[in-house]
């Protein structure tokens, strides 16, 4: 059986630029919010260091590890049927 070679960045989201897509979402939502308000440079910045918090956040913690704790607050749903409620910690047999 001859090996495959899969690239090591498959997985990775769409990249504009320097910044993959979800790095991207809090410059354009800051852009977009600022050009309606009448402050654009401001919530572009805003938007440019809420990028680079999450940025070290994500670089820091394994992948997945932001949807595993929405879900674990409760705040992203389950896909699933067989998923419990977050919100048991204690589970008895």
């Amino acid at each position: 059986m001859q090996a495959t070679k899969i690239p090591l960045r498959i997985d990775e989201p769409p990249h504009l630029l320097l910044w993959s897509a979800d790095e991207l979402a809090p410059m354009l939502l800051g852009l977009t919010f600022g050009m309606m308000i009448g402050e654009a440079l401001i919530c572009t910045v805003i938007g440019f260091f809420i990028t680079s918090l999450y940025r070290k956040f994500r670089d820091n913690n394994p992948d997945g590890y932001l949807l595993h704790m929405l879900y674990n607050m409760g705040i992203l749903p389950p896909k699933g049927r067989a998923m419990i409620n977050p919100y048991i910690k204690r589970l008895f047999p």
